[in-house]
């Protein structure tokens, strides 16, 4: 009988640690299906610490936005409402403490801190993260910043798709190529030295 109990209490377990990793599979999957895309405008990435095991660390022009509200505080919860430019790019429209009636869409965002000198609140997206292979991780690095250096107007962003209040990074694009593929081009062609 005890036997018995452990066993169903050994499936019970199972079930549930692959029920939580798909659910979160589905969930972002449903993201990318049914939300809208943004490009996020990327800036440089910090070179003193870039990398924090295989991904990349991004920073957005839209983490900062202005504000009448001069009582933020660090780690506040925030909603940040956006719409599309005419070429496609977030730009913000409002930031809230709590949900507003608009018919734009909004990322649940966290604020780091509010500079009262701009009256600005410094916001946190929950996509500044974006998970490479290892062996590429430093190439990508090296890309987007040359990238970032060029003269030409947004040749770097992030595809993002919003939908809820959720976020999911899908790629980073420079002069419209995927930055997997702008790497292993890169690689290639360093292959191709004699």
């Amino acid at each position: 009988m005890k036997t018995i109990h452990i066993v169903a209490i050994f499936i019970l377990v199972a079930c549930i640690q692959l029920f939580v990793p798909a659910k979160m599979i589905y969930d972002k999957e449903a993201i990318i299906e049914d939300g809208t895309v943004y490009k996020f405008k990327t800036r440089p990435i910090d070179p003193n610490d870039p990398f924090r095991g295989k991904y990349i660390t991004l920073d957005y022009d839209i983490n900062a936005i202005k504000t009448d509200d001069t009582l933020w505080q660090r780690k506040d919860e925030a909603y940040l409402y956006i719409r599309k430019d005419a070429d496609g790019f977030a730009t913000p429209v409002t930031v809230s403490r709590e949900k507003q009636d608009l018919d734009e869409d909004y990322i649940l965002t966290e604020v780091i801190w509010y500079n009262s000198n701009e009256r600005e609140v410094n916001l946190q997206l929950p996509f500044n993260r974006y998970y490479m292979e290892e062996t590429k991780a430093y190439d990508a690095e090296v890309a987007h910043r040359k990238a970032q250096r060029d003269s030409l107007p947004d040749n770097t962003y992030a595809l993002v798709y919003i939908k809820n209040g959720s976020a999911v990074l899908s790629d980073i694009l420079i002069d419209e190529v995927s930055i997997k593929d702008h790497v292993e081009m890169q690689q290639d062609k360093k292959g191709e030295k004699p």
